[in-house]
Parts: structure tokens; C-alpha cells; sequence
């Protein structure tokens, strides 16, 4: 019989639930794990360890966001602490342990709509195109630019390419998206170009160094000595794949050195594609299957990045606006 309480018991099953069902993320996995452990935390503190999900009541969910205000946390920590706490408690109805879920009686905290900066066509063709300038390794780090902006796929789902995921004769990639979705993206001129520098870079790389890899992407540092409680003979398999975090390196480091603002990541790229392709014509829901956004509602956004394009247009030709 297990000796922890029940609440932590049922947050165990769910985040095994996220893995082994739903093919979360491992950032996805860490973000419930981080935000489920404090709820429980605050209510074994208040209810003690016997605390059961069915007796949990809307207000203590109330009473645990105001806890967060208490510390200083912002309107959009507390928000993603309550996602987190709902979809918690839904999953917990659908197997039965509670009757209804009690955090869908809570309101959202209203957030400011802040929409994210994206660089125009020509900052960003500017920092692509010299984006092999003071890289550490320049043909590698010209096809994450290629592929994170003429893809517009995700940095994690970046760094999970393989090499059999690049299909040449059809000029698409294989990408496996959130909840291993997977979709083909068009695989541009450009793009192809890249690849095609890097990939015998690459090749060359791990001959050297005497491995081998599935990943797309790889470390230049592929000689990294043996951790200390490796077990002698055990390979060093995985450790040469590139990780989101080394991306968002790259891109934030390159990016800012050719006039992008200090708080570029991958995903302003992503964003920037989405919102590209919208201005140039591109139809919404092209740009849906492209992204790989299950809701149309999610690619909508890139159409209010663009309003202030369309306002500036009218003020321009129409007569009444002069």
C-alpha cells in the first residue's frame, strides 16, 4: 500500500498518463509536474496528507491562486498554474475519482493581450542569410535558420529530426509534432540548400569522432569526454543530438548580432513564417496544416499581427482616409 497521500498518488498517474497516452513533451511533462506538485504541496499544507481530489473544492482552488498573488506571482503564472489544475481535474473526472471538476468554476485571471514582436521580411532575410557569420559552426547553424523560418517548425520538433525524416524526392519533411502527430512540410529551395552543406559537414563530424547518429543535428562538440558515473563500455549514444536549449542559443546569439531584439528565440521565427506567409496571400488554413495547430483559432492569431499592415494600407489608397 503506498504511504503517500492521495493528491500525490493521482498526480503521479497523471503525468505517467501524459506520457504513456498522450505523448507529452518532456518541456510539456516538467511544466504539469512543476505546477501540480506546488498545488499539492499548498494543500496538504492546508488540508493535511489525507487531503483526498474528491473532497478538493473550487474555493481552496481560489485560495491557492491567491496564494500565488501573495508571492508576487503575475496574472499569467497564476493562469498557467489554473490550466494546469483543470486539465489535472478533467482527467481525474474521466477516470472517475471525482464527480465534477471543481476548477472549471474558477475564472481565468484576465491577461493583457500582448502580441509577439515579429521581425519583418527583410530583418529576417537579413539574419538568415548572414547567419553563418561568427557561428560555431556555420553550415549547421544556416540550417536551423533555414528550417526553424522556411519550415516554421517547432525548436523541439527541430532538434527531433532525423535524418530519414527529410524526404528529397518529394521535397518534405517529416515532422512529429505535439501528441506524435506527424505532418509533411514542404522542404524549400533554400532549405534544401543548406541541409545539402551541412549534411557532409556532419557526415565528416561523426567519422572523426568515431559515432554514430539518427539525429539531424548534432553538437560540434561530439568528442565530449565519458560522464563519470557512465559505466565503463556503456556508448555514448543521444548525447550528440542537439537540445532545444543549445538552439535557442544559436538563434538568440546570431539573431541579436544582426539587429534582432534581445528577446528572439526559435519561436519568433515560427511566428514569423505564420505571419509571412499570411501577408504574401497564404490562406489560413494552408498555414493551420503547416504549423501543425490543431485549431484554426490558434493560427487566427497571426491575422491580428497583421492589422496594423492592413490599417496602413487604407490610410495610404483610401480616399476617405486622406
Amino acid at each position: 500500500m503506498s504511504t503517500k497521500p492521495g493528491i500525490a498518488t493521482r498526480v503521479d498517474e497523471f503525468l505517467s498518463a501524459l506520457v504513456n497516452e498522450r505523448g507529452a513533451s518532456a518541456h510539456t511533462i516538467r511544466a504539469y509536474e512543476r505546477e501540480l506538485r506546488n498545488f499539492a504541496t499548498y494543500m496538504v499544507a492546508n488540508r493535511g496528507v489525507s487531503v483526498a481530489v474528491g473532497k478538493i473544492e473550487h474555493q481552496q482552488i481560489r485560495g491557492y491562486l491567491s496564494e500565488l498573488y501573495g508571492r508576487g506571482l503575475s496574472k499569467a503564472s497564476a493562469a498557467r498554474a489554473l490550466a494546469a489544475i483543470r486539465s489535472w481535474f478533467k482527467w481525474l473526472a474521466r477516470r472517475g475519482y471525482v464527480e465534477q471538476n471543481p476548477a472549471s468554476l474558477v475564472a481565468t485571471p484576465k491577461l493583457p493581450k500582448h502580441l509577439p514582436r515579429v521581425p519583418t521580411i527583410e530583418q529576417m532575410n537579413r539574419v538568415v542569410d548572414a547567419s553563418e557569420d561568427g557561428a560555431a559552426w556555420p553550415a549547421r547553424d544556416r540550417a536551423i535558420f533555414e528550417l526553424l523560418y522556411g519550415c516554421g517548425i517547432r525548436n523541439a520538433e527541430l532538434v527531433g529530426l532525423n535524418l530519414r525524416d527529410i524526404h528529397w524526392a518529394n521535397e518534405a519533411i517529416l515532422v512529429r509534432g505535439k501528441g506524435r502527430k506527424e505532418r509533411h512540410v514542404p522542404l524549400g529551395d533554400a532549405a534544401a540548400m543548406a541541409l545539402r552543406a551541412y549534411l557532409p559537414e556532419r557526415a565528416a563530424k561523426l567519422e572523426a569522432a568515431k559515432k554514430s547518429s539518427d539525429a539531424l543535428l548534432v553538437n560540434v562538440r561530439l568528442t565530449t569526454p565519458a560522464r563519470k558515473n557512465r559505466a565503463p563500455g556503456t556508448p555514448e549514444r543521444g548525447e550528440e543530438r542537439l537540445t532545444t536549449r543549445s538552439v535557442g542559443r544559436i538563434v538568440k546569439r546570431i539573431a541579436t548580432a544582426h539587429g534582432l531584439p534581445a528577446d528572439v528565440h526559435p519561436h519568433t521565427l515560427r511566428h514569423a513564417f505564420g505571419t509571412h506567409m499570411l501577408e504574401e496571400g497564404a490562406d489560413l488554413r494552408a498555414i493551420q496544416e503547416l504549423l501543425g495547430h490543431e485549431r484554426l483559432s490558434t493560427t487566427q492569431r497571426y491575422t491580428q499581427l497583421t492589422v496594423g499592415q492592413v490599417a496602413e494600407v487604407y490610410d495610404r489608397t483610401h480616399p476617405r482616409a486622406k
